[in-house]
């Protein structure tokens, strides 16, 4: 025969909490007393140790539940945030992939701009130089006709003076 003390010393809870649970089971009319003291046999003490272990599986259960929910709601939020970023990421991904696109058309057309300039300048230069050509075998032709030597070859003084 155990005391009230002794079985909640065992299971490790209050006095008070076994003789709520010897309540809760109907058990109270049924103890036996020692003194001032209920003694409680061997059939009782498996009965209340049996509901303290029921009801501490209950809470595991209960803590394991809510932390299972828990943790699967703290899954699904970081979830979110992640298909959140991915979106954002996703999306300045895009408006990048047109920026380069304009870029290589700028490219594209500033290429061609610079070709179109060089044969252009390849063009000036061409005829620049064949005017300068036609000048200086008019020259020649003229001052072929009048007897003199080519300007060229005139001394600086007589081309200062012009004859």
């Amino acid at each position: 025969m155990k005391t009230i003390r002794q079985i909640a010393d065992e299971i490790g809870v209050s006095k008070t909490a076994v003789s709520k649970q010897i309540a809760n089971l109907g058990l109270r009319s049924g103890l036996r007393k020692n003194g001032n003291q209920f003694a409680i046999d061997e059939h009782q003490e498996a009965l209340i140790k049996q509901a303290f272990s029921e009801k501490s599986q209950t809470e595991i259960e209960n803590q394991s539940q809510t932390k299972t929910q828990t943790e699967n709601h703290e899954v699904g939020d970081l979830v979110c945030v992640l298909q959140a970023t991915i979106d954002t990421l996703q999306g300045q991904l895009e408006v990048k992939d047109r920026q380069i696109e304009q870029q290589a058309q700028t490219i594209t057309r500033l290429t061609d701009a610079l070709a179109a300039a060089q044969q252009t300048a390849a063009a000036a230069q061409a005829l620049h130089a064949g005017t300068i050509q036609q000048q200086l075998l008019t020259e020649e032709a003229g001052a072929d006709q009048k007897g003199q030597e080519p300007e060229q070859k005139r001394s600086w003084f007589s081309k200062l003076f012009r004859g």
